[in-house]
């Protein structure tokens, strides 16, 4: 009686096991699903794939999203593309200018997958674009550098000679001078977003030259650029996420450009409407699409707080325009 027992109690488990695992493929095949390509740099760049991460693990969490990704660190991004493609996603991501080539094949060849393009825009059906007016953010990071500058000279750093890059410096220079007229800023191409070696070199050289805050958009190199700043003991401003926690006695700002927010609400929208409405975005100060990290390590005084302010809303309301090219 008692082996009896055992049979049944055994036959009960197993078939409840069978009923949850049923259960769970069934759940998980009623989910949305994204599959990301990461820009060159991958994860751990502190700045712009990371920030997309985070916007998919929250999307993971409070929407029930699934989503895998993928790096291409020898730049074959057809092929990694391709990989999300055939795992039948209802979206796949193509994170960075520099993708958007391979991006557009691989829409071309695939007409009724959905893709997202982010930091370009594209003329196909079925990709939807973001932009960011980076030199919007930028700008007030140029404020705030001239307005903490001793030497009266300041370093940008880019990634790449590329119109997301130059909107960065752009702005970044037309917010310094808008501060004080007279202020130098020296320039660089690094031509590389994965070089910390090579960030920090160019770092020194315009600190050599009388910088006194640095301000990167390169990516990985760009830490490397942060992290001498920080050895030299001046101030530097940060790029994409809040670099702050990269060098703490050297960040005073970061130029905060929202991916993880503008991840998530489309993923949001894609799982309550089945679709994502527009063709594309740009999104700016106005849209809450980019702006100021908080500002540390140094205080800045009322009128300081004040002028950054009026400016912020002389963007948004288009009294001040920042001339992009």
């Amino acid at each position: 009686m008692k082996k009896f027992i055992l049979i049944v109690l055994v036959m009960m488990l197993a078939a409840a096991g069978c009923s949850s695992s049923s259960s769970e493929q069934n759940s998980n095949e009623n989910k949305q699903t994204i599959g990301i390509l990461l820009s060159d740099t991958g994860l751990g760049d502190g700045s712009f794939n990371d920030s997309a991460f985070r916007g998919l693990e929250r999307a993971r969490e409070e929407l029930g999203i699934l989503f895998d990704y993928r790096e291409a660190p020898d730049g074959n991004f057809e092929e990694a593309l391709q990989d999300l493609v055939n795992q039948d996603h209802d979206l796949v991501i193509g994170l960075g200018f520099s993708i958007q080539e391979a991006l557009e094949n691989v829409a071309k060849q695939h007409p009724d997958q959905k893709f997202l393009l982010i930091d370009g825009h594209s003329e196909l059906d079925n990709i939807t674009s973001i932009t960011f007016k980076e030199h919007e953010g930028s700008f007030l990071v140029g404020m705030v550098a001239a307005m903490k500058s001793k030497t009266n000279t300041l370093g940008f750093i880019g990634g790449a000679d590329a119109p997301v890059i130059h909107r960065f410096e752009k702005g970044f220079e037309q917010g310094a001078k808008y501060v004080n007229p007279s202020i130098k800023i020296l320039k660089d191409n690094a031509d590389n977003f994965g070089d910390a070696a090579l960030g920090s070199s160019i770092a020194n050289k315009q600190i050599k030259a009388g910088a006194d805050f640095i301000y990167p958009a390169a990516g990985f190199t760009g830490v490397g650029a942060i992290q001498a700043a920080q050895k030299a003991g001046i101030y530097s401003g940060g790029v994409d996420s809040d670099q702050y926690f990269i060098a703490e006695k050297s960040v005073v700002t970061s130029m905060l450009k929202k991916i993880d927010i503008a991840v998530f609400n489309l993923t949001k929208e894609l799982v309550s409407e089945g679709k994502i409405s527009a063709s594309s975005f740009e999104l700016g100060l106005m849209e809450d699409g980019v702006g100021l990290a908080p500002v540390r390590l140094t205080e800045l005084t009322d009128e300081e707080k004040k002028k950054i302010k009026e400016a912020t809303d002389k963007i948004i309301s288009g009294e001040v325009t920042i001339k992009i090219q």
